[in-house]
């Protein structure tokens, strides 16, 4: 007896149902890397490092237990020794951004700005000049009709089409007349107003620099002061806003001491010169600026006051007000703020117990109950690679402290293991999820029911999936009105207002959003790990597929009989809790490989000639086997699961072609030399409950359709012999099905074919009846019998 055995955690075994076959054997591959225990004993383990992660950022529990606004249940509470008020993060809060909008923005003097505006204005006339004087030669020309007027008006030409200045035409035209004028008129060269423009630009320029042009525009700036610094004298000022121009206003003042100055026209020439030159002087220094503001966040005190040893904090009986609430936080605080070391390790320590506590009950679960997954490394990785990776996420979501745990994705996993594996294991993932990250999160009792609640209907509506808008529209809405009403449940039983309760809102739709990610997570999870989940099965499900399209065209009675066997085995797996999607799937796809050669199965001839006339009984026999290896050769093929593979593989086992093998023997030549394996089904034997029902349902379903005026006693008489026939031969000793399931199957196969065969049904009337009735019945079944034995064979 193992230890586990002693203490009563063995697994029970099943007295009462026992599994069909005597030769019944848990066999257990040997493969190191798929059954290594010390292989599972890591993942275990990886599982709770990665939730031990999330642990040093936890709140740790204080003891002290209150609501605000609801009375102090507890003793008198007197300060043990003295300790600060800490502020709250609003008030602290509060008073960075009060730092932040009266800290005056610092602007550093650029001293290459004001030289570089006045050589840039020097530069405009070293540019302007070449075009002026051209223009003034070619007038002199015309007017003196001289010979080098054409020459002089193509300079002109390329001096104006080449310069570097663009201006209007209309300033041009100022710029030329007015030089003209005064040099025909031997004018002084001050009388040309493109110098004294020059002039008003060079003191309008001078004032605005000496005042100081910043960066930025004003509106952009919330303090009514700024810094200007002196970066090479090393001195700073404070100006207020009024003190200094914006490019804006800076372009309205130049405009309006030109207007001043000139008329419109040679007013509009000065500022476009002026646009060509003009650039802030005062430049923001986002670095200075932003070492200041955190120079002052750095004197920010975090405490307001201090509670002196012996005080009394709260009575017995008053109310937890918002002010109580600070100083019970602040004691909690203090207290772990002065824990020693020796005790901040127990805290851990005590985080690592409950962590492994918490984490071995699941793992118990699986080993008790699911040891198909628990006994297998790869499906065990799965398990815990799910859950592990909400649980990295919620510690990386806790260490950057989240506005509300409620955001964190946990629904995600228990619902991909419900798809994969069943609803049992996803509502202990959800438990265990939700036990583990409230705990973390200060032992937070809310969330961790509210997680539960949700996480668990969640798993009720993806527990038998029918199509992809069940998961897509249904699942975030139930998730998601699940948190919601447990959530408000909570903010009625405590009376403290709505405020709360409508802050969680936008974080509980994001998480219930995520749940969409989980469709991919799947897919990526199915190629991985080689599973098959409900999502392939109901794409597969489809007879619009191409392997089945193809079946209907080439072996129709093929395709009519592989409904049949569909709607059999889906109805008996659901009568006895198995996976009826998955037998409905495989059933379909089971006799895909009698399309090689439609016309040797008898359904597919169509009361024409029959092939196997003119074959000897082995060739028969190898033409009526080949059709599963050749299923399983187009499945490969055709990228089909390994799961319905296997039923495929198995819809036979091992049995004998009787009728095939009894010709055979009939014939005197053939007697001697012959062997039943010959006539035999290369197997394997049906190792699911899902594929020892198709076997039963595939040679049911052939032979109800061989009988010859069913009625209810000819169709229950043959689903007993057939089942108990294959029990007999040992074709059900690898699979789990137990004798309860057996008679279970019994009982829904003769319902549906009695649905199917109403129309020539005779009921037993009368008691009298029974026993003529019953030897009429038997020596029916014996002609059915023979019928079957007959016909079957030409079918499969």
């Amino acid at each position: 007896m193992s230890l586990l055995d002693k203490i009563g955690l063995g697994r029970k075994k099943n007295d009462r149902a026992p599994l069909v076959g005597e030769k019944l054997k848990k066999e257990q591959e040997k493969y190191s890397l798929k059954r290594n225990p010390y292989l599972r004993a890591f993942i275990f383990i990886c599982f709770i490092g990665i939730s031990i992660l999330s642990l040093p950022n936890a709140t740790i529990n204080s003891g002290l237990n209150y609501t605000v606004g609801q009375p102090w249940r507890a003793e008198d509470l007197v300060a043990p020794y003295t300790f600060a008020i800490n502020k709250t993060a609003d008030e602290i809060q509060k008073e960075e951004d009060q730092i932040r909008n009266t800290v005056s923005p610092v602007f550093n003097i650029d001293p290459n700005v004001e030289i570089g505006v006045q050589t840039k204005v020097d530069s405009l006339y070293r540019n302007i000049q070449p075009v002026i004087e051209s223009y003034f030669n070619w007038q002199e020309s015309k007017q003196q009709n001289l010979s080098s007027v054409f020459d002089d008006s193509i300079r002109f030409a390329q001096e104006y089409t080449n310069s570097e200045i663009q201006l209007t035409e209309r300033s041009w035209n100022v710029l030329f007349d007015s030089y003209y004028f005064a040099l025909s008129n031997n004018r002084p060269i001050n009388s040309f107003i493109g110098v004294q423009v020059k002039q008003e630009l060079e003191s309008v320029i001078e004032n605005l620099m000496d005042d100081g042009i910043i960066n930025r525009t004003k509106a952009s700036i919330g303090q009514n002061e700024i810094v200007i610094r002196d970066v090479v004298n090393s001195t700073e000022r404070l100006a207020t806003k009024a003190r200094v121009r914006d490019l804006r206003e800076a372009n309205e003042f130049a405009q309006f001491q030109l207007n001043r100055r000139f008329e419109q026209q040679i007013a509009q020439l000065g500022m476009e010169l002026y646009n060509k030159v003009i650039q802030s002087n005062l430049i923001y220094s986002e670095q200075d600026t932003q070492a200041r503001i955190q120079e002052q966040l750095s004197e920010i005190s975090t405490t307001k006051g201090a509670i002196t040893q012996g005080q009394m904090i709260i009575r017995r009986g008053d109310i937890v007000t918002q002010q109580s609430a600070n100083v019970l936080e602040s004691l909690s605080a203090s207290r772990s703020q002065n824990a020693s070391n020796a005790e901040k390790w127990l805290r851990f320590a005590g985080g690592i117990i409950a962590i492994c506590m918490i984490s071995l009950v699941f793992f118990m679960y699986l080993f008790l109950y699911r040891r198909p997954i628990s006994s297998h490394n790869g499906l065990f990785f799965l398990v815990f690679l799910t859950m592990g990776l909400i649980s990295l996420a919620s510690a990386i979501l806790l260490r950057y402290d989240i506005s509300s745990i409620y955001v964190i994705p946990i629904a995600i996993a228990p619902i991909i293991l419900t798809i994969i594996f069943d609803s049992r294991v996803g509502i202990i993932a959800s438990v265990t999820l939700a036990a583990l990250i409230g705990m973390v999160n200060g032992n937070d009792f809310e969330f961790t029911i509210a997680t539960i609640c949700a996480c668990s209907m969640g798993v009720f509506s993806v527990r038998d999936i029918k199509d992809r808008s069940q998961f897509f529209f249904t699942t975030p809405g139930v998730v998601f009105i699940s948190y919601i009403i447990v959530i408000g449940a909570f903010s009625l039983a405590k009376l403290s207002g709505w405020e709360s309760f409508f802050n969680q809102i936008l974080f509980i739709a994001i998480n219930s959003l995520f749940i969409l990610f989980t469709y991919p997570i799947i897919l990526l999870f199915e190629k991985l790990f080689g599973i098959t989940t409900d999502f392939t099965l109901l794409e597969m499900s489809d007879t619009n597929r191409p392997l089945l399209k193809e079946l209907m065209n080439k072996a129709p009675g093929t395709f009519h009989h592989s409904l049949q066997v569909a709607n059999l085995s889906e109805a008996a797996a659901a009568a006895i809790k198995a996976n009826s999607l998955l037998c409905r799937v495989g059933a379909l796809y089971h006799d895909i490989g009698k399309m090689i050669k439609p016309s040797y199965f008898v359904e597919n001839q169509g009361g024409g000639t029959n092939e196997h006339d003119k074959l000897k009984p082995q060739m028969s026999a190898m033409i009526i086997k080949a059709h599963v290896s050749e299923g399983v050769k187009m499945a490969e093929e055709a990228g089909l699961p390994k799961t319905i593979i296997s039923f495929i593989e198995s819809h036979h086992g091992t049995s004998v072609i009787r009728y095939f093998y009894e010709k055979a023997k009939e014939d005197d030549n053939l007697k001697e030399m012959l062997n039943e394996e010959q006539f035999r089904y290369e197997g394997p034997l049906p190792a699911t409950k899902e594929t020892g029902i198709l076997l039963l349902a595939d040679g049911i379903e052939a032979a109800s359709r061989a009988m010859k005026n069913p009625n209810y006693n000819k169709l229950e008489n043959l689903v007993n012999k057939m089942v108990d026939d294959r029990v007999a031969e040992d074709q059900l000793s690898k699979c789990p099905l137990t004798f309860r399931d057996l008679s279970v199957i019994k009982e829904t196969f003769i319902n549906i074919l009695v649905g199917v065969y109403h129309g020539r049904i005779e009921y037993p009337e009368e008691k009298k009846g029974k026993e003529s009735a019953k030897q009429e019945n038997t020596n029916s079944v014996a002609d059915d019998t023979t019928e079957q034995n007959v016909e079957l064979p030409k079918q499969d």
